[in-house]
């Protein structure tokens, strides 16, 4: 697993955020071949070192075709600490394992779970969160119910496939999902990649019309478990 370091130049974001650091984490998919429970320590105790400002977890927490227990892996995410917190949103193989169980397993650890709402964490910075799209029903407009127009806003959207749709109020979007198409090889990750865009948000930062979005590669793997320059990583992202 790598730290990728990225420093990101955002639009609307305020001098008194300048710096603010966040670690993703996407995809972990604990329970498949590569990822187990201790593994997913490791991973916390390497985001910890990094003594982020705030951990966005993106989602695809356990792996749908493993057996996990919700409070065993939210134990483990747990221990992630961060002064502004700990923020998440469920990716589609958290609901096929149990969706509310395992929210309510990061929540009793103190995490915030977001499902088409936001929050202020504190410094004047907001947080959003959308409901996973191919499992449940997205809602943008109530999300950003009571976010005082001209706030800095961070959204984390398990699933790349909304930011289309994002509001240009949005900073920052934060997703995981297509695993940096895994196998990223040109014709096999178009249709690899569970996007309607195919490969066009497969990993990394992209810019359409004024808005940020950053997709992580994640750290586990899909149904083949196997990457090809797609390495696993986690993110640590510089916000000026």
């Amino acid at each position: 697993m790598r730290l990728t370091r990225r420093r990101l130049s955002l639009p609307r974001w305020p001098a008194s955020l300048a710096g603010l650091r966040v670690a993703v984490i996407a995809d972990l998919h604990t329970g498949s071949a590569h990822v187990p429970l201790s593994k997913v320590a490791r991973v916390v105790e390497r985001v910890n070192q990094e003594r982020p400002d705030l951990v966005a977890l993106v989602g695809d927490y356990a792996d749908a075709r493993a057996e996990v227990d919700p409070l065993e892996l939210g134990a483990a995410l747990g221990r992630l600490e961060a002064p502004l917190g700990v923020v998440a949103v469920l990716g589609n193989h958290d609901w096929v394992v149990g969706g509310r169980a395992m929210a309510e397993a990061l929540r009793r650890t103190g995490i915030v779970v977001l499902e088409n709402d936001a929050l202020e964490l504190g410094r004047g910075l907001w947080v959003g969160g959308v409901a996973d799209a191919s499992r449940r029903e997205p809602d943008l407009p109530a999300t950003f119910v009571g976010v005082p127009d001209g706030a800095p806003v961070v959204l984390l959207s398990h699933d790349p496939d909304v930011f289309p749709h994002v509001p240009r109020r949005v900073s920052l979007t934060l997703s995981g999902h297509t695993h940096g198409a895994q196998v990223n090889i040109p014709v096999v990750r178009e249709h690899a990649i569970p996007s309607r865009f195919g490969a066009r948000y497969a990993g990394g930062v992209f810019e359409e019309d004024g808005r940020i979005l950053f997709v992580s590669r994640g750290v586990g793997t899909g149904r083949l478990p196997v990457r090809f320059l797609a390495p696993p990583e986690v993110a640590l992202l510089e916000l000026r």
